[in-house]
C-alpha cells in the first residue's frame, strides 16, 4: 500500500510562487509515474502534470511554463514548482500515484491565488 501526503498549499498574490510536495510512503515510489491534478470549486479535477520513472515530464496546456514537476527518489518525494500564479490556478491540488490495478491518491492541498 501506498500513502501519499501533500503539503505546501496556501494563500498566495497573483504572480506568486508556491511549491507542492508529495511524500509518499513504500519502496517502489522510484518505478511509479507520479502525477498531480487540481479541482477548482465545482469543476472536474484535471490533470496538472505528470513525472514518469525515467524523469520524463508533461504538463497541463494551461500550466506550461509556469510550473515544474520533480522528484527526489531519495525522498520519496514529488514536487509541484508553482511560478507566476493566477486565480484560475486556485484548486484543491492532489497527487496520484497509480500502481499497477491499484490507484492511490493524496487527501489534497488547497492553493488559493488573491487577485
Amino acid at each position: 500500500q501506498v500513502q501519499l501526503v501533500e503539503s505546501g498549499g496556501g494563500l498566495v498574490h497573483s504572480g506568486g510562487s508556491l511549491r507542492l510536495s508529495c511524500a509518499a510512503s513504500g519502496s517502489i515510489f522510484s518505478t511509479v509515474t507520479m502525477v498531480w491534478y487540481r479541482q477548482a470549486l465545482e469543476k472536474q479535477r484535471e490533470l496538472v502534470a505528470f513525472i514518469t520513472a525515467g524523469n520524463i515530464t508533461n504538463y497541463a496546456d494551461s500550466v506550461k511554463g509556469r510550473f515544474a514537476i520533480s522528484r527526489d527518489n531519495n525522498k520519496n518525494t514529488v514536487y509541484l514548482q508553482m511560478s507566476n500564479l493566477k486565480p484560475e490556478d486556485t484548486a484543491v491540488y492532489y497527487c496520484r500515484a497509480p500502481v499497477g490495478s491499484f490507484d492511490y491518491w493524496g487527501q489534497g492541498t488547497q492553493v488559493t491565488v488573491s487577485s
